[in-house]
């Protein structure tokens, strides 16, 4: 009973802070996962929080460009310039790869011995996933099928789709209304991670590395009201279909005993985001390396089977 309560307040506590998060939307690169995957018939819960540092969000937002665009929304026309220019690209490098918190909630559940499934909630994202476990045992905490310290991989396949916006910051809301931005995306990811057992199947942990292959597909574009360029108003910048790879790797340390666990986790990513269209026939292109600290904690429930 002592279990069920502890675990009770730590849950909603989890809850309690993600929901202060709840506005951040970001591709859900956050892996907590080992190269076990969950037992048939078990299941695992849990939430992260994370913090998003991508470099080249940060090089494209600075406190000059928030001051232009503090000064620009308050015009009834605008005349097109090189701040427009730049307003844009920050817009969609923000939507790329947000320089914010983020939080998310899953659970997965063991379908197969060597196969489960996921379902996570990254607040503006979902997403669903499986992993495959190619290598180590299939045994429990209860009924050990391996040593203490063994060796375990598996790779993953997940999906995330989301409506990409800009968040309600005094700054972003500027650059949102200039434009009339919007977007969409949708990201695959491939986890490969190889995990050590720390006790035996992972009774007390495990430490886990990786590297991480994504994909992502984005479609955008701007509807702006009152920009003109030599007296005749900019057009609008039809729905714009891009899409481009990131490689990253990871590492994340499991502590806990039996049935909680506490992960710590940092990822590392590098991408080349692309050529993007923007208004007034004009191009961007921008790649950067991205960060991906993170703590979460997990809950085991074991199956019912005897």
């Amino acid at each position: 009973m002592f279990w069920f309560s502890s675990s009770s307040r730590v849950v909603a506590l989890a809850l309690a802070t993600a929901t202060l998060f709840a506005g951040a939307c970001t591709a859900p690169r956050t892996i907590v996962s080992t190269g076990k995957v969950t037992p048939k018939g078990e299941f695992r819960a849990g939430g992260n929080l994370a913090f998003n540092v991508a470099t080249e969000t940060i090089s494209k937002t600075g406190s000059a460009l928030k001051s232009a665009a503090e000064a620009t929304v308050r015009k009834d026309t605008i005349g097109y310039s090189g701040t427009i220019d730049n307003l844009q690209v920050a817009a969609l490098a923000y939507v790329l790869d947000p320089v914010r918190p983020s939080s998310d909630l899953y659970i997965r559940y063991g379908a197969l011995d060597r196969l489960d499934v996921g379902y996570k909630y990254a607040f503006g994202s979902h997403v669903f996933d499986a992993a495959y476990q190619f290598l180590g045992p299939t045994g429990t905490v209860e009924r050990p099928g391996g040593p203490a310290g063994a060796t375990y991989a598996s790779i993953g396949l997940q999906f995330a789709t989301q409506r990409a916006s800009l968040p309600s910051l005094p700054f972003l809301d500027n650059i949102d209304d200039i434009l009339g931005f919007r977007a969409s995306r949708q990201d695959i990811i491939i986890p490969l991670v190889f995990s050590h057992s720390l006790g035996a199947e992972e009774e007390i942990g495990a430490i886990s590395y990786g590297a991480v292959y994504t994909h992502t597909f984005m479609r955008y574009g701007f509807e702006p009201n009152k920009i003109f360029n030599g007296g005749v108003k900019v057009p609008v910048l039809l729905e714009q279909k891009v899409n481009f790879p990131s490689f990253g790797a990871f590492v994340n340390a499991k502590l806990g005993y039996r049935y909680v666990y506490f992960i710590p986790s940092l990822g590392i990513y590098y991408q080349k985001y692309g050529n993007y269209q923007l208004l007034n026939n004009k191009t961007a292109s921008l790649s950067g390396l991205t960060v991906v600290p993170s703590v979460g904690v997990q809950f085991r429930i074991p199956s019912s089977r005897r």
